[in-house]
């Protein structure tokens, strides 16, 4: 039972290194990261903060 756990816990924290790596919304990666993702594809979110962040400095 405590190998389960800890193979759990495990599994959890590697998933969970690939969500905290995503850039800041307004950054400079971010707008880069923005810049190559189809236009179609972006929320409406998304492209005001675009807008807002990365045309109207």
């Amino acid at each position: 039972m405590k190998s389960i756990t800890i193979i759990c816990t495990l599994l959890i924290f590697i998933l969970s290194l690939g969500t905290g790596c995503a850039p800041e919304v307004g950054s400079d990666a971010w707008c880069k990261k923005m810049e190559g993702k189809p236009k179609a594809d972006w929320s409406a979110n998304e492209a005001r903060e675009y807008a807002k962040n990365c045309i109207f400095k």
